[in-house]
């Protein structure tokens, strides 16, 4: 089956990575559903972005955390396209800044519900209509860099992210057999809307400590999902592809051994 007869659900779409997965997809011929809990206004300008290369959308608002709104959003994902998805890209996600010691319990609660149990009710539902209607397709969870080093300050976002690392390789054991692979996309220090607040001069100060000698764009993380979720990838299952431009592969060498 070729990209233009597939369609694609991507999770917490309406700005930042999200929006550039949906629109990258859109523009290699797919039609794209997403859910979101942001502005409706943003929710329309990715809508705009999606026909303006002329893909259908639906956007539906609701929280990826809550089975009642998951349930519904596939249901009317199925009643516009008349199928369920070939592709879901489980993007929604958020993050607090706390250390261990004083991070609120509903913080940690919010943080997890989205992020990790959200993964997983998009991922149960997703898969089970994919099997109900004979589809062979891919899921595409969104990690982070951060599996691969403790991030102070970050521990339910951390806890999340690595909780979504094993969930993929669980998953893809389980739905092997139905032809469903699931994958997961790991970015690094990605420029968008959100990171820009977090530290003055952001891409700047990632670029120097990344051997690409550059941040990463929203384009970079699109690109390795759009792979993941084509026949390119099709023999591959249960992997953990990071976008970080060697960021977090970089050993903490001393100064003086490092420059030798």
């Amino acid at each position: 089956m070729s990209d233009s007869t597939k369609l694609a659900v991507v999770t917490g779409a309406s700005a930042g990575i999200g929006r550039e997965i949906a629109v990258t997809l859109a523009r290699h011929g797919w039609d794209v559903a997403f859910s979101h809990l942001g502005e409706q206004a943003d929710a329309v300008e990715t809508e705009n972005l999606i026909r303006a290369v002329g893909r259908r959308t639906l956007s539906v608002r609701g929280d990826v955390g809550v089975k009642d709104d998951v349930w519904a959003f596939y249901a009317s994902v199925e009643n516009a396209f008349g199928r369920a998805p070939d592709v879901l890209v489980n993007n929604a996600g958020i993050q607090t800044w706390a250390p261990l010691l004083e991070l609120a319990e509903a913080d940690w609660d919010r943080v997890i519900r989205t992020n990790l149990k959200g993964c997983f009710l998009n991922t149960q539902r997703a898969a089970q209509r994919m099997i109900q209607h004979g589809i062979r397709g891919a899921i595409i969870n969104i990690g982070s860099a951060c599996n691969q080093i403790a991030f102070p300050r970050l521990v339910d976002y951390t806890a999340s992210k690595g909780g979504i690392e094993q969930f993929t390789k669980v998953s893809a054991l389980e739905l092997g057999p139905h032809g469903i692979r699931v994958n997961c996309v790991a970015p690094g220090a990605i420029e968008h809307e959100r990171t820009k607040t977090e530290a003055p001069d952001y891409a700047k100060h990632w670029g120097e400590i990344t051997p690409l000698r550059r941040v990463g764009t929203t384009v970079d993380v699109a690109k390795a999902v759009h792979f993941l979720a084509t026949a390119e990838a099709d023999f591959i299952t249960g992997q953990t592809l990071f976008v970080d431009g060697g960021a977090f592969s970089v050993p903490n060498w001393p100064a003086s051994y490092a420059a030798r």
